[in-house]
């Protein structure tokens, strides 16, 4: 069994930042790709960044490319999403991932609430 906890959300104005953190546990974070996903009530949940154990390989989402940053601390089994000039579209409940590529991901997080106002 493997443990996401996520912090770091917050209520912020529209061009403000976040960062974002999940702390993994119960597991070794070895060979783990994390990953990031968001929410927002009545929507689907959608893809926002990846990225692999090594950190050699990182994927994110049209909409937050240039403005997010995927990164973790393996020696603290930790990822982070850096979040900067943020719009009211960034809205959601942000979940932490994890699996073995950063395509298939097989453990998640509870949330953590993001939101910007206009």
């Amino acid at each position: 069994q493997v443990q996401l906890v996520e912090s770091g959300g917050g209520l912020v104005q529209a061009g403000g930042s976040l960062r974002l953190s999940c702390a993994a546990s119960g597991r070794t974070f070895s060979s783990l790709a994390m990953g990031w996903f968001r929410q927002a009530p009545g929507k689907e949940r959608e893809f926002v960044a990846g990225i692999s154990w090594t950190a050699t390989n990182t994927l994110y989402q049209d909409s937050v490319k240039g403005r997010f940053t995927i990164s973790r601390d393996n020696a603290k089994n930790t990822v982070f999403l850096q979040m900067n000039n943020l719009e009211p579209e960034d809205t959601a409940v942000y979940y932490c991932a994890a699996g073995g590529s950063l395509r298939r991901y097989d453990f998640w997080g509870q949330g953590t609430q993001v939101t910007v106002s206009s």
